[in-house]
């Protein structure tokens, strides 16, 4: 893992013990010398740089040589971009080359190769090769040690979001628009042969002239730059879909957090913003970040890429996906401004917390992953629970929220937690999360995985006397193992808890690997804080960001009343619950495009406004009738404990403020 500048030169030397016997030949780039010795390979593959030298030989294979990549954003072709890679000599006939069915952060299939088509494979002589498939993901190539090249072209993934089932999520897709933008999640563009993923890559991207490109990525020196080819530089496969790229026109801003390079790089389809106008909140909240992990230092650059949707058969999927090094951002364009930061803060923060964990602190299983054949680790409740934990702990640590936010938003992950199966192993889950029923409960690690840091938090700050806590845990096994050093997945938990104390075994035991609930208000209770319930006004469908209803995309984009929250006034008046499917209401058919003017019209709606909403329940059609009346909902809180101990207050002040 991590960034290593690659220079491609190749030196071959074969030595032997004949006097005066030596041959040295020097291959640089891709020119025509890398060519014709490539074709000599096959041809005489028995005598090759073989000089009186008896058996000792030396072949420029496929596994010594840099695979050269070529991405073509100029000739857009039917929205499609054309992609070729050059590898070097193979010694076998059986080649099979891989596009990534899942790569790391998303915890999905996703089947990338779907967006792949006429995918080629052509000898030295120009000539196709018999290529067959074997699964959406897979070629399997003939004639292997005559092959050459691989060509295919490339669909990109956020035109078909609303047509496909299970589609890609947004910030680890892919867009392609001639001329205008282009997000390069390598992932779906470049691909690789089997036995070369620790193979170097050199990455020869055609551009128009006037879109600039934004990345990690390390960008090689060249004597004769080409004003439009933009020539990157990866020592494995790895660091190639670690590294996203945008293209669009310079809308960039870089500023330095103490010694890290950060670069905000904004596509805003109609202008919108800028990243001069979000740079202040972004660097004021990076520089919180960075104060707060103190002296964990993994990196020197970090690029933000935020790509600002039209929705109009556009992403529509909002969110971020994590890169060592860099982070891909997804948001409606149409945001109002306070709210988009503030969705830049939470999204971002969580993103940058990734150089802890899995950057510096990974296991085995993330270090060597498998695109097309994952074995997952048991430890999300560190890569994303930690995560996403510190992303919220921070604010109130470095002042940006006040306690009432920190801990509204505890309460908020505790009943969001209560839609998931709070009876699931967390250990269980994180090793199966590719399939059913643990792949439906994956988005609990970033609710419950918060809240089990929470509670180890609470724990290591009470057994050190407030001294140490899960920041301190991860500055530890950050400094034991770092980004090229895993650990072994099932000895992670021994490990800490021979770090600190046997009631930290007894936590993991019950709560993370065990399906024992956590009694969140006891753990709160340690701290001299208590759980309330008070009344409060909502919406309709909606109490301020929290939605009472969801999608089911699966379903024809049908919307259901959500389970396991605690629902208004609204639903449960009318006799609603938590799993019906909505199927109209007044009388309209209910499906995501029906329901939004819906939901507009409600903030319009008087306490006696008749309603009738017909639901699914089960096999049986039910439908519900009555006045809408004035939603409220039961909302518990979190209260500090008039007159708590001094010991208690004392541990608060020690894990709030640290």
């Amino acid at each position: 893992m991590g960034l290593y500048f690659f220079v491609v030169k190749t030196l071959i030397i074969c030595k032997c013990m004949v006097p005066n016997c030596g041959f040295l030949l020097i291959l640089q780039g891709i020119n025509s010398i890398y060519k014709t010795m490539k074709k000599i390979l096959i041809n005489v593959l028995s005598a090759l740089l073989l000089v009186a030298c008896g058996a000792t030989k030396t072949l420029v294979t496929a596994d010594k040589t840099p695979i050269m990549a070529q991405l073509d954003l100029v000739n857009v072709v039917d929205d499609k971009v054309m992609v070729s890679l050059d590898p070097g000599a193979f010694t076998k006939d059986a080649v099979s080359f891989y596009i990534p069915k899942t790569v790391p952060g998303t915890y999905s299939t996703d089947n990338y190769g779907k967006y792949i088509e006429d995918f080629k494979a052509f000898d030295y002589d120009g000539n196709a090769l018999a290529v067959s498939r074997a699964d959406d993901n897979t070629w399997n190539i003939a004639n292997g040690k005559t092959l050459d090249k691989v060509t295919y072209w490339v669909n990109d993934t956020y035109d078909t979001e609303n047509e496909v089932k299970d589609a890609v999520f947004s910030p680890s897709g892919t867009n392609i628009n001639a001329s205008e933008n282009f997000v390069l999640n390598l992932h779906g563009f470049v691909g690789y042969f089997d036995g070369l993923k620790e193979v170097p890559y050199e990455l020869a991207i055609n551009r128009p002239a006037d879109l600039m490109s934004s990345t990690s990525l390390v960008e090689k020196t060249v004597e004769a730059p080409n004003a439009t080819t933009d020539t990157f530089l990866a020592s494995r496969y790895f660091e190639v879909i670690d590294n996203p790229i945008l293209y669009a026109r310079p809308n960039t801003e870089t500023f330095l957090i103490n010694d890290i390079e950060v670069t905000l790089s904004v596509y805003s389809p109609n202008g919108a913003y800028t990243a001069e106008s979000l740079r202040p909140r972004m660097e004021k909240m990076m520089a919180a970040q960075k104060a707060f992990l103190g002296d964990i230092d993994s990196t020197k650059e970090y690029n933000i890429l935020l790509y600002l949707s039209t929705m109009d058969q556009d992403a529509g999927g909002f969110g971020a996906l994590e890169h060592h090094t860099s982070t891909v951002v997804v948001l409606p364009e149409v945001m109002q401004k306070e709210a988009l930061e503030q969705a830049m803060v939470d999204v971002v923060s969580h993103e940058f917390f990734h150089i802890v964990t899995p950057l510096n602190v990974h296991s085995e299983e993330v270090q060597y992953f498998d695109f097309n054949d994952p074995k997952m680790s048991q430890h999300l409740w560190m890569y994303e629970g930690t995560t996403e934990y510190f992303a919220n702990l921070f604010q109130i640590q470095q002042g940006l929220i006040d306690e009432a936010e920190f801990y509204k938003r505890i309460m908020d992950k505790v009943n969001n937690a209560k839609s998931f199966d709070d009876a699931m192993s967390f250990t269980k889950m994180s090793q199966n999360i590719l399939m059913e029923p643990y792949k439906e409960n994956y988005a609990n690690v970033y609710e419950k995985g918060a809240l089990i840091n929470m509670a180890l938090d609470i724990e290591l700050r009470e057994w050190s006397k407030g001294e140490k806590g899960v920041l301190w845990l991860m500055k530890e096994l950050s400094k034991k193992y770092g980004d090229m050093t895993p650990f072994k997945d099932d000895q992670l938990i021994d490990e800490i808890v021979a770090m600190t104390a046997p009631s930290i075994r007894a936590f993991f035991d019950t709560h993370v690997i065990g399906d024992t609930p956590i009694d969140y208000a006891s753990y709160l209770s340690k701290v001299g804080l208590v759980t309330t319930t008070e009344e409060e006004q909502s919406g309709y469908f909606l109490k301020g960001d929290v939605p009472y209803i969801d999608v089911d995309q699966a379903n024809d984009n049908a919307i259901f009343i959500r389970k396991g929250i605690e629902l208004n006034t609204f639903f449960t008046q009318l006799g609603a619950q938590g799993g019906d499917t909505i199927k109209s209401i007044n009388g309209t058919p209910i499906d995501l495009e029906a329901i939004r003017p819906i939901i507009g019209q409600s903030f319009g709606w008087t306490a006696d406004t008749e309603i009738n909403m017909v639901v699914q329940r089960g096999e049986e059609e039910v439908t519900l009738e009555g006045a809408v009346g004035t939603p409220t909902v039961n909302v518990e809180k979190i209260m500090p404990i008039e007159g708590a101990a001094a010991q208690r207050t004392s541990l608060r002040q020690a894990w709030m403020k640290g």
